[in-house]
C-alpha cells in the first residue's frame, strides 16, 4: 500500500484538526492578515494552486484586495500589507527568494516544517506539521490547509467534513483503464482545485491532463474531447456545459460533494490510475519533495 493511498484515507481526522485551529490558536489568528489589508499569497507547484483558491475565498469573504502568484513570478511593481507563503517543506528555492523580494509590512509562513528556512523569514507561522505527507505528492497537506481557511475567512466548512467521508467511502466505479485524458473543471475558488487535480493526475498516472476554468472549456479545449475522455467539475460548473462535454463522448463526473471533498475524489482517481499502470505513486520521475536550486540554476 502507497503512502499517498494512506494519506488520503486519513483525511476525515486531519482535516477537523485544521477546522479546530481556527478557533482555538491564537497563533493563526495573529498570522492571518487583518480586514482590508491587501495580501499576497505564494507558493509552487500544488502550494500556488492552493494559493489562488486562497486569494478568491478571501475576496469572496469581503476581506481586502488578495492576489496569488506563483513564487517564481511575482506581481510586478507591488507593495503588500501581508504576504502568506505556503510551503510544505519550507525549503523551496523560489519561495525563499520571493520573500526576499516582495515588499510587505508582515509576513506569514504556512508549512509542514515549523523549524525551516521559509519560517524563519517570516513574522509569523502557521505549523500544519500533523498534515505533513511522507509522500512526494501532496494530498491532506494542501486540502486541510484550505479547510482551515476557508474556516478563518467565514466559509461554513461543516458539508466538507462530512462529504470527505463519503468521499473515501464510495468506491471509484470506473474503469481507469478506458480514458486516456482527463479533464478538470472548476469555477471561482475551485478553478484553484481543478489545477491541482491535473496536477495529481499528471504526477501519480504520467497521464494526459488538462485544467480550465469552466466556461473558458468551449473556447478551444473541448475539441480534444472524445471517448477516451474524464471529464470532472470542481464545483459550480452549468450543467448545460457538461452536458456539451457529454455529446462529444466523453464521461463526465459531477459528484454531489462539496468541493474539497472532490478534490478527494480526484486524488483517488490519480492514484488508482497511476498504480494500475504501475507506477510508483509515491516517487513519481523526476521530482523530489522540494525544489531547491543551486546558486545560478
Amino acid at each position: 500500500m502507497s503512502f499517498v493511498a494512506d494519506e488520503i484515507r486519513s483525511q476525515p481526522e486531519v482535516w477537523r484538526r485544521a477546522a479546530a485551529m481556527a478557533d482555538g490558536s491564537s497563533a493563526v489568528a495573529a498570522a492571518m492578515p487583518a480586514a482590508g489589508a491587501r495580501a499576497l499569497v505564494i507558493g509552487c507547484g500544488t502550494s500556488a494552486f492552493v494559493a489562488q483558491s486562497m486569494a478568491w475565498l478571501r475576496e469572496l469573504a469581503g476581506l481586502g484586495d488578495t492576489d496569488w502568484a506563483f513564487a517564481s513570478e511575482l506581481p510586478p511593481l507591488r507593495r503588500y500589507d501581508h504576504l502568506i507563503a505556503v510551503s510544505r517543506s519550507g525549503r523551496t528555492t523560489e519561495v525563499m527568494q520571493a520573500l526576499d523580494a516582495v515588499p510587505a509590512t508582515t509576513s506569514t509562513a504556512i508549512t509542514a516544517e515549523p523549524d525551516s528556512p521559509v519560517a524563519a523569514r517570516c513574522d509569523h507561522v502557521v505549523d500544519l506539521s500533523f498534515a505533513d505527507e511522507l509522500s512526494v505528492v501532496q494530498t491532506r497537506f494542501p486540502a486541510s490547509l484550505l479547510v482551515l481557511w476557508r474556516a478563518v475567512t467565514g466559509d461554513r466548512i461543516d458539508r466538507a467534513l462530512d462529504d470527505c467521508t463519503h468521499a473515501l467511502a464510495e468506491p471509484i466505479g470506473l474503469d481507469l483503464g478506458r480514458y486516456d485524458h482527463f479533464v478538470f473543471l472548476g469555477r471561482g475558488w475551485t478553478i484553484g482545485l481543478a489545477h491541482e487535480a491535473a496536477l495529481k493526475m499528471r504526477e501519480s498516472a504520467q497521464a494526459w491532463s488538462e485544467s480550465h476554468p469552466a466556461l473558458d472549456y468551449r473556447h478551444g479545449p473541448i475539441s480534444a474531447a472524445h471517448e477516451g475522455s474524464l471529464i470532472v467539475s470542481l464545483g459550480g460548473v452549468d450543467a448545460d456545459l457538461l452536458d456539451d462535454a457529454r455529446v462529444t463522448g466523453a464521461t463526465v463526473l459531477d459528484p454531489d460533494l462539496d468541493p474539497l471533498a472532490r478534490l478527494v475524489v480526484c486524488q483517488r482517481l490519480a492514484v488508482s490510475a497511476g498504480e494500475a499502470r504501475g507506477l510508483d505513486v509515491d516517487h513519481p520521475r523526476h521530482l523530489t519533495r522540494s525544489v531547491i536550486l543551486e546558486p545560478g540554476s
